[in-house]
């Protein structure tokens, strides 16, 4: 039945691999049952650069959200990243097949098609056709053309392509585990299904996912994806730049910089702060509790992050504000932007996005989910969240029932035949 659809997503991320198992509501909302984050291992810029220990970091993820959950995971939606993520607008138009009649489910999805066939380089492959608007005889704007009368129909399309071999690499290492890739999906829609509200969408929206390694960034204009783009720097990026301006470790970098989070949230916004001189008190941070090797008892504030974090900051969202530009949606988005991603959490971050790209910004924490949500009510999880709206939207999941359907993956290369085979099914229904 359709209130009992399990799913699975699997974000392989930069700096962490999360697994989230749910089940989903007949309100189309996620009942987190199991959730797992792991550090990653075997990736940079969340592309694998190394199989086997990406799939040692995956299977380590799975294995503890199904530990959780009491279940096992046959299928899964994962999301896919990195700068080899592009995408473009097309158009498609077809007859419809019976003019006479209304046009059919049949007519859109030939439409569509039509709006795929482009010209691609045989090593990229296409993740999404996202229709962004329809015109049936001239009459634009038709968000659902079935059902109507006409003749001719059109669509405008949004297509996001990612790199095959990048792309395949990613499969390999979840379906190595015996788990079966439902979808993959593009992390900045992921985390704009998470995060963004119809009405926001509606408007006109940047969504911008400032990952590990990687800054998705997504277009909405008229409800309807319209840009996608990566870039390819990160919350990483800030915590190297800490480690070199301090002479620290990366791990110790990655403390002091959580530290500086924890600290900055009882106070005002950097803004709003009088400039302190270096002997003033109230400007250092103690972190002797940390235990950083280096042997550290307190660093300036202001040093931290007039010096070091600004200056990354600034540079992210020039880089984003340059995305914009080149998308020819400028001024097609009064709703602003919606910050999301671990590094939306940065000391700074809001404002040094409204400095730079002038526009109203806010932090997007994910939506329509329940269950085990204490760990992930934060935009660090957006894209995790999202791989699960987004897989249920799209209407491919495994039910209750199905849950051993994975199973089928042990000897699924061989062909049994006939009461053999029904012997060689019935075992499998009984595996753990």
């Amino acid at each position: 039945m359709a209130r009992d659809r399990i799913l699975s997503a699997i974000d392989i991320g930069s700096s962490k691999i999360v697994t989230l198992i749910a089940a989903m509501t007949e309100d189309n909302e996620a009942r987190i049952i199991g959730v797992s984050s792991v550090p990653s291992r075997g990736l940079r810029k969340s592309q694998v650069v190394n199989i086997e220990e990406a799939t040692e970091a995956i299977s380590a993820s799975l294995e503890a959200a199904e530990r959780m959950a009491g279940t096992s995971v046959a299928q899964a939606f994962v999301s896919v990243g990195g700068a080899h993520i592009a995408s473009l607008n097309s158009h498609g138009v077809v007859a419809v097949a019976e003019p006479e009649k209304e046009i059919t489910q049949a007519d859109v999805r030939r439409v569509i098609d039509a709006a795929k066939a482009v010209q691609l380089p045989t090593s990229r492959e296409i993740l999404h056709v996202l229709p962004r608007g329809y015109t049936v005889d001239g009459q634009e704007g038709i968000v659902d053309p079935v059902g109507m009368s006409g003749v001719r129909l059109e669509v405008e399309t949004h297509l996001v392509t990612g790199g095959a071999t990048a792309v395949r690499n990613l499969h390999k290492c979840v379906e190595e585990l015996g788990v079966e890739v439902n979808g993959a999906a593009f992390g900045g829609l992921a985390s704009a299904m998470a995060t963004l509200s119809d009405t926001e969408k509606e408007l006109g929206v940047v969504l911008v996912d400032i990952g590990g390694g990687t800054t998705d960034v997504a277009i909405f204009v008229e409800g309807a994806l319209s840009y996608s783009s990566v870039i390819p720097v990160g919350a990483i990026n800030i915590t190297k730049d800490l480690a070199a301006g301090l002479r620290v470790s990366l791990e110790s970098a990655e403390k002091i910089k959580l530290r500086l989070g924890e600290v900055t949230k009882l106070r005002v916004t950097l803004e709003d702060e009088k400039p302190k001189g270096k002997g003033d008190k109230d400007d250092e941070i103690d972190v002797s509790d940390l235990g950083l090797p280096e042997g550290m008892q307190s660093i300036s504030k202001k040093t931290l992050i007039e010096g070091i974090i600004k200056p990354r900051l600034n540079e992210i969202f020039t880089m984003v504000g340059l995305e914009i530009k080149r998308s020819g949606f400028g001024g097609m988005t009064p709703s602003g932007v919606v910050m999301t991603g671990g590094g939306a959490l940065t000391v700074g971050a809001v404002e040094a996005a409204r400095r730079n790209l002038a526009m109203p910004v806010h932090t997007g924490v994910p939506q329509h989910i329940s269950g085990l949500i204490d760990e992930i009510m934060t935009p660090s999880y957006a894209a995790s969240v999202g791989l699960l709206l987004w897989g249920d939207k799209t209407g491919k999941s495994e039910s209750s029932s199905s849950l051993f359907s994975g199973l089928g993956k042990i000897g699924g290369s061989v062909q049994v035949k006939g009461l053999a085979g029904k012997v060689v099914d019935l075992v499998k229904s009984f595996l753990p």
